[in-house]
């Protein structure tokens, strides 16, 4: 692998804007703490009322899979009982499209109670919390409490007011300019502020079939760039209208864009691609490279193409390529290299990192090595990555979150910096914290105390608002010393925390699952202002937080490397909420993209999002058609099979495969 080394979840050059810190400041923040102390000795906790949008659910009869929440249900006259009955034939709905009536008599009816209820919404009936015992644990370790304070938010009594109209074939992207920020303020806390009715449900849904077409029209425009002047190479030029291999000559691009080709029903292309993948994919001549981008980039890449296409010749290069990959994980810690040689299976760690490990790496790789072990029934695969949740979780970690440097080579390995941050080289282990308990069907507890527990501190430490309107960020920290940057990479977190709420064992209407879910709204609405307040449309690579001004593009960061972490979280919250103003944000996004990053044969990044004049760069990461275009689709696609609730898993490049449970029960029409 050549170039520049990926860092954390996402890729790009991590940028370290100046620090601004005042004593002032510092003295108004321990003034804040006194206070905020002094009301817990005191007793006096604020609760919430609970949000709406909380439960998502298709009502019998309704085209489109369209879903609502299950508080907008009640306030639509519907009681309980009746509530619970549609919910139970929705379920057998589900069961019955899958093929599985013989399971029906099985299946846990997932039934919604009232606040009075001793069982809250969101667990299934029947459904052992089976976490609760260790968050108890977790939270005696760390000397925290488990006290949840929530804002107030009224309860809404008026129907979503923004425009639901569709788009023409025909709309003129050139045309586009971008409307300013500061708007939608009325989401800026994590509330719901509006009914969202079944009419406009539906109406939402037509509109976002029009929006899809325009998105589809992108990934065509821009496979073809790629198929006409680098298939088989790992990234086209698209000003250049070259070819690059800086991935090794993995055919990258293509691997990372088989299930975007396969979720769009552009199935021409998608099987002229496996063609490729099963005749001339060879990843024998391949040197260093690294171990996370492609295990999570091609190693994700064949396995969601498997899961939804059953080719087996997918599975055989995937065995392939994680056998290659698997020798990182022979180490003195047991925790696994940075970079491993495909041809000769040498390892090391990249050596900018002082030649230590980075925790995000090593921590998002257990979804595509735990999916490989379950199909090629190799269960090594899955227990040596394991093993790296359990080494983490008995060093001296702060309170569940984790320095991003590790000391791989001793053993017991060790912590080699102090830096706190859900920004990149951090972020996606904690993003794997919840998705491999979700994979593995919230039967490990491990991995969901864990994350609760580094979520519970995200809260105490990290979490801040800005002045003078209120936006939510999450700051990094070393030490003593708070630095208030965020990064693009960040805003996973919005979806992150939504699905975390959502899947709570403790249950949707607890004042945890409350608390995250308004932190998951207010963080995604200060991510949809890193785009609406650029004269582009288009976020910057990192913000910056100053006192009084709100925030400004962070020193050496105004670039935009088409990266996906907000759309993400747009179509996680619509997904589950069902409010349409997450298809409004993403449908923003989407033009400022189509205004500003296409090119004759693609798209290219932009150099600096605050110049309306600047032209697209000579780079498309694989990323913008794997993670990118995709979350944008399935954000407009009403009629998705993907299911994040009760089927399928993305992991951190958006491959979606199914859930160990649904895994295991298909298994039979698979082999």
């Amino acid at each position: 692998m050549g170039g520049r080394t990926a860092l954390g979840r996402r890729r790009g050059t991590r940028q370290e804007g100046k620090r601004h810190t005042t004593l002032i400041i510092g003295l108004v923040f321990c003034m804040l703490a006194a206070a905020l102390l002094l009301g817990m000795l005191l007793g006096t906790h604020v609760l919430a009322t609970t949000s709406t949008n909380d439960t998502n659910f298709s009502e019998e009869g309704q085209s489109g899979g369209r879903v609502v929440g299950v508080h907008n249900m009640i306030r639509g006259g519907k009681t309980m009982d009746e509530l619970n009955r549609l919910i139970r034939l929705r379920n057998e709905q589900r069961h019955k499209e899958d093929g599985d009536d013989q399971h029906l008599s099985k299946a846990k009816a997932f039934v919604v109670h009232s606040q009075d209820d001793d069982t809250v919404g969101g667990v299934e009936a029947g459904e052992e919390d089976e976490g609760e015992d260790h968050d108890h644990a977790a939270d005696a370790a760390s000397g925290k409490s488990d006290e949840i304070t929530l804002r107030e938010h009224p309860a809404p009594t008026e129907p979503y007011p923004y425009s639901l109209d569709t788009v023409p074939e025909s709309y003129d992207f050139t045309t586009w300019t971008a409307k300013g920020g500061d708007r939608f303020a009325e989401y800026k806390q994590g509330g719901t502020p509006w009914i969202v009715t079944d009419a406009m449900i539906e109406k939402s849904g037509a509109c976002a079939r029009s929006r899809r077409y325009h998105v589809k029209q992108a990934m065509k425009h821009a496979w073809t760039g790629y198929s006409t002047y680098a298939f088989g190479h790992d990234e086209v030029l698209p000003v250049s209208q070259g070819a690059g291999d800086n991935w090794g000559g993995m055919g990258t691009t293509l691997v990372d864009s088989l299930d975007t080709l396969w979720l769009m029903d552009l199935k021409d292309e998608f099987w002229k691609a496996r063609d490729w993948v099963r005749d001339s994919l060879n990843h024998g001549h391949v040197s260093s490279v690294s171990v996370f981008e492609t295990t999570i980039r091609s190693l994700g890449g064949l396995l969601s193409a498997y899961d939804w296409s059953g080719d087996k010749a997918f599975l055989d290069k995937a065995q392939d390529l994680g056998g290659r990959l698997f020798k990182a994980f022979n180490s003195p810690s047991g925790l696994p290299f940075g970079q491993v040689s495909l041809s000769t299976g040498t390892t090391g760690n990249i050596g900018w990192a002082g030649g230590n490990g980075i925790v995000a790496e090593m921590g998002t790789l257990q979804v595509e090595f735990r999916y490989l072990a379950r199909a090629t029934n190799e269960p090594d695969y899955a227990t040596k990555s394991e093993k790296v949740f359990d080494i983490l979780n008995s060093m001296p970690h702060h309170h569940g979150l984790f320095p991003y440097y590790i000391r791989t080579r001793a053993n017991p390995p060790t912590f080699a910096n102090n830096k706190l941050t859900f920004g990149a080289m951090a972020d996606s282990l904690y993003e794997y914290m919840l998705k491999v308990w979700l994979q593995g069907g919230k039967k490990e507890p491990l991995y969901r105390t864990m994350y609760d527990q580094a979520i519970q501190t995200m809260h105490d430490e990290l979490l801040q608002t800005s002045t003078p309107t209120g936006l939510t960020y999450i700051a990094d920290k070393a030490g003593d010393f708070m630095d208030h940057k965020m990064d693009h990479l960040v805003c996973f977190m919005g979806g992150l925390l939504a699905l975390g709420a959502y899947t709570d064992p403790k249950g949707l209407e607890s004042p945890r699952a409350q608390r995250d879910l308004q932190t998951a709204k207010a963080l995604t609405y200060t991510c949809y202002q890193m785009y609406a307040r650029m004269n582009t449309g288009i976020s910057p690579e990192y913000i910056q937080f100053y006192e009084g001004k709100d925030f400004s593009i962070g020193r050496g960061a105004p670039h935009y490397l088409l990266r996906p972490e907000a759309v993400e979280s747009f179509y996680i919250l619509n997904f589950l909420t069902g409010d349409p103003v997450y298809r409004e944000w993403g449908w923003e996004v989407f033009c400022a993209i189509e205004r500003y990053c296409k090119t004759k044969i693609a798209y290219g990044q932009l150099r600096d999002v605050s110049d309306t004049q600047g032209p697209p760069q000579n780079k498309m990461e694989s990323f913008f058609l794997a993670e990118t275009l995709k979350y944008l689709y399935l954000l407009q696609d009403p009629d998705s099979k993907v299911d994040i609730l009760h089927k399928h898993v993305f992991n951190t490049e958006a491959h979606p495969t199914r859930i160990f449970p649904v895994f295991d029960q298909d298994a039979s029409s698979l082999f």
